[in-house]
């Protein structure tokens, strides 16, 4: 009797579960990318979601079905109905999250989950983990507040241990609030009212959630900065609740083969020699891994993986007197996409981990060696597909704020007078908490070579305060401080945008100062039937009508990039990986189904580039 009751049991729960996931499905009103296909609320971004700070034995994933609700903003109580289930982690405005509603300014977004927390996640500090959530959000567990982050951008946790109740079952609840564009957050290309460039709102979740546990004592965040000139790896590690004669121990490991350790006391610098390093670089990306244990009395504590590379990226004048980026002492021109990171049905967030290898992968065949993540931070997994894959990144802190700038659009003459915006005090406030979380969580990751504070003067605001700021947050970088802005402080490079055609910054003019970057341009534009956001009305900065026509004019902007190269140019940035929305100016259809142009035809044109780049002296 007792089996014949655990068997109707486990079938209720199973025909419970699979009218569940049935409750889900992508809003097919869009294009939908492969991959979407093949997502499912059991599958949906499994993967370990940190990796340069990995603890993959004491971990638990929250994404799939949770419930949500829209209610009026200012509700503050958690709500007693739901409206339905939502798939985490897809925003509530995508097609993935099987809602595809739009939420304002007025509105809450609320969440709610009950879990069961896995046993092997009994002991010590249980933590919650949020990839992201956009924008500012406050976070339940039974009922109880465990904390209130804002920033679309960043990730965060809270320790939830002491409002984990006795039994099986644990409620999970959170409030959402995002203004979009009627608020002057960091934001990227959100906007309330999507047109041109602007795209369709992200709002709520959109990366990862998960469970760790941890001791009391633990790892918190390290810093990783390689010193190339003197064989070492400085490294930095945050403890939470550290002790008297605590210790560090760093260990480096090269297929398995431990090369180096060394130990420091907790809250001291590490210094890490590695004899005989490789370099990293985009013909060799070499990675080392690497492990940081928490020592106490000789015992370990807490320990966590991650990984490293040595390189450098350096300012140096050429035979010329021009300035250039030097990577590992030898000039490399940097040319890449202008890559958005959007998605026809998931926004922000790719359908799955291999979708979003997949531009990398892409990107690296089609003969790049770089790409200017444009005003979004990715994933960290993103970041580390460019570390293994071999990509250059140029990373841009998303705008927000904009209007009130006037845009300098003849940077041949700065003009006097007042560019920049006033911003208000919360406004400045919140701009740079989010852009020192983003340099914060994104240092560790090598093939992050030139940090971006500001695009096009959207938003922006004190330059010379700013870039200097970034500057000496992180001296181990190249600063682009306003790519296609105003000039005012354009900290090491000077870095203009120009449609379709190439063009450069006077080297006579700025060159002996400034690297000088074409940090925009291209936008050739070819819809595809079939694989266009919308039916008619799309849009690029050069149209045409065939694949042929569109390869023949690509090959003369990118002959022409070539032949500024031996005059001062270091580095070009072509509009872009692939068409967003409305914008059809894309390498690849938005839905990735259709490459415009072949990979290897693409990466024969761009031999070119690297050709006039290696007689740079």
């Amino acid at each position: 009797m007792m089996k014949k009751t655990i068997a109707i049991a486990c079938l209720l729960a199973a025909t419970f579960s699979e009218g569940n996931a049935q409750n889900w499905a992508p809003v097919k009103d869009k294009i939908l990318t492969p991959w979407a296909e093949q997502v499912t609320p059991q599958n949906a971004h499994r993967e370990y979601p940190r990796p340069q700070l990995a603890r993959k034995n004491n971990w638990q994933n929250l994404n799939g079905l949770w419930k949500y609700k829209i209610t009026n903003k200012d509700q503050k109580d958690i709500p007693s109905s739901w409206d339905g289930d939502i798939l985490v982690p897809f925003a509530v405005e995508s097609a993935l999250s099987g809602v595809a509603k739009r939420v304002t300014k007025d509105d809450a977004l609320w969440y709610n989950n009950k879990i069961t927390i896995d046993k092997k996640l009994n002991k010590g500090r249980v933590l919650l983990n949020f990839g992201a959530v956009d924008w500012e959000c406050d976070i339940y567990v039974n009922g109880k507040h465990v904390g209130n982050h804002q920033g679309g951008f960043d990730p965060f946790s809270f320790d939830i241990t002491d409002a984990i109740k006795k039994g099986k079952t644990q409620d999970i609840a959170i409030r959402v609030w995002d203004p979009t564009s009627d608020g002057p957050q960091p934001r990227g290309k959100q906007i309330n009212n999507p047109h041109g460039i602007w795209y369709t709102p992200v709002s709520g979740i959109w990366q990862t959630v998960w469970l760790e546990s941890v001791p009391e004592t633990h790892i918190v965040r390290t810093k990783q900065t390689p010193d190339v000139d003197n064989s070492a790896l400085k490294v930095s590690t945050e403890l939470s609740s550290a002790k008297a004669g605590d210790e560090i121990l760093v260990e480096a490991y090269d297929n398995n083969n431990k090369i180096a350790e060394v130990k420091a006391n907790a809250g001291e610098e590490a210094q890490l020699k590695i004899s005989n390093p490789q370099l990293w670089s985009p013909d060799s990306p070499k990675l080392y891994d690497l492990k940081v244990k928490v020592l106490r009395k000789g015992k370990v504590i807490d320990e966590a993986d991650s990984y490293f590379a040595m390189r450098k990226i350096t300012l140096k004048k050429d035979a010329k007197g021009i300035q250039r980026m030097y990577l590992n002492d030898k000039f490399v021109f940097h040319y890449g996409p202008l890559d958005q990171g959007w998605w026809p049905d998931g926004l922000h967030t790719a359908p799955s981990d291999e979708a979003l290898k997949f531009d990398v992968v892409k990107t690296k065949e089609m003969g790049f060696n770089m790409i200017r993540k444009h005003i979004k931070v990715e994933p960290a997994r993103w970041y580390r597909h460019c570390d293994s894959l071999g990509v250059l990144v140029w990373q841009d802190m998303p705008s927000g704020d904009l209007g009130g700038n006037i845009w300098d659009m003849n940077p041949g003459k700065i003009r006097a007078g007042k560019h920049d915006k006033d911003r208000t005090p919360e406004s400045e406030a919140i701009y740079r908490k989010e852009w020192k979380a983003i340099m914060s969580t994104l240092h560790n990751f090598p093939s992050i070579v030139v940090w971006v504070p500001f695009n096009e003067a959207w938003g922006q605001f004190k330059s010379k305060e700013i870039v200097d700021w970034t500057i000496q947050n992180d001296p181990s970088r190249i600063v682009n401080g306003a790519s296609g802005g105003n000039f005012g402080a354009p900290g090491h490079i000077f870095d203009i945008h120009n449609y379709p055609d190439a063009a450069m910054p006077s080297p006579e003019i700025y060159g002996s100062q400034y690297v000088l970057a074409l940090g925009e341009y291209g936008g050739l534009g070819l819809p595809v039937e079939g694989h266009t956001w919308q039916q008619k009305d799309n849009w690029g900065y050069q149209s045409f009508k065939n694949a042929e026509e569109l390869k023949k004019r690509y090959n003369e902007v990118v002959t022409d990039l070539s032949e500024l190269i031996p005059l001062g140019l270091s580095a070009g940035v072509y509009t872009q990986t692939t068409d967003v929305e409305i914008e059809t100016n894309g390498l690849m259809t938005y839905d990735r189904k259709v490459i415009k142009i072949p990979a290897n035809e693409l990466k024969e044109i761009h031999i070119k580039l690297y050709n006039n780049a290696s007689q740079v002296k």
